[in-house]
């Protein structure tokens, strides 16, 4: 399929699935946006295998937010994003992947493909940790020092997370190796130099290191702050109802999203390389 009717259909797609997801509560109006620009980026330069796999990331997630909810609806109130994405949450977790995605429809380097499961096994990893993580019975401990912290800390990790981070990077790699085999079953033909089984170890390895510089980011760079209203840290700079809360530690213009960009483009270096290196 050439580059212009992909690219429509991936905006009529990212569209529809974006409105979905609105009717839902798993976007706001701007996360629509973001999403679209998002997706409509990755079907048309990378491909319908590509689009898949962003479509898996975001479904496991939406699906892994309502896990429980009621049991992690106190510890949303830490996060400075809810369950309800908007569009600077999208393009950071989406956005090193479209990029990625349009360097590979202007050059269709094999590499790339590293890079791209990798970047999509960071977000997916760091997301399944975050979701299921915070359920974990044990407190977790900070990842720079091995202190105990509490639930939802910047930074803190546990067996329960450091499994989902594991589990949610390799879903990604199992994923784009089977839609990839796929593809060669319905199209007959493969991306030069590209294995399916090659996909595998950039995405799980891409995606741990990357949740791993986010955690490392949390604990140290990423702004906290304190709500004197609730006693507890939290990634919010101001509540609610628009009380500022005060500053703890970290850069103040490093916010979850900007760890999140980060950590995803840890992940296509990461995978990259990886695919270098097995390639």
């Amino acid at each position: 399929m050439q580059l212009w009717p992909r690219l429509l259909l991936g905006v009529a797609l990212s569209g529809a699935i974006g409105l979905l997801a609105y009717r839902r509560g798993s976007l706001s109006r701007s996360g629509v946006a973001g999403a679209l620009v998002v997706g409509s980026c990755i079907f048309g330069s990378g491909g319908w295998v590509w689009g898949v796999l962003l479509i898996l990331f975001f479904a496991s997630s939406s699906l892994l937010s309502r896990y429980r909810a009621a049991d992690k609806s106190a510890l949303a109130q830490q996060f400075a994003k809810g369950g309800r994405r908007d569009a600077w949450q999208a393009l950071a977790n989406g956005g090193v992947s479209a990029a990625v995605a349009i360097a590979y429809g202007l050059h269709e380097v094999p590499l790339l493909w590293g890079a791209f499961v990798g970047s999509m096994g960071a977000v997916t990893a760091d997301t399944w940790a975050t979701e299921l993580g915070v359920l974990a019975k044990r407190r977790p401990r900070l990842v720079t020092t091995w202190e105990p912290v509490a639930a939802g800390t910047s930074g803190g990790v546990s067996l329960l997370g450091t499994v989902a981070t594991v589990a949610g990077s390799a879903s990604i790699g199992v994923s784009a190796a089977l839609l990839l085999a796929l593809r060669g079953a319905l199209v007959g033909d493969s991306p030069a130099g590209l294995g399916a089984l090659s996909l595998i170890l950039p995405a799980v390895l891409g995606g741990t290191v990357g949740a791993f510089a986010d955690s490392v980011m949390g604990a140290t760079i990423q702004a906290v702050y304190s709500s004197e209203e609730r006693q507890k840290e939290t990634e919010k700079r101001f509540e609610l109802d628009g009380t500022p809360n005060r500053y703890l530690r970290g850069w103040s213009w490093v916010t979850n999203d900007v760890v999140n960009l980060s950590s995803a483009l840890v992940g296509a270096l990461v995978g990259g390389l990886v695919f270098a290196g097995i390639g």
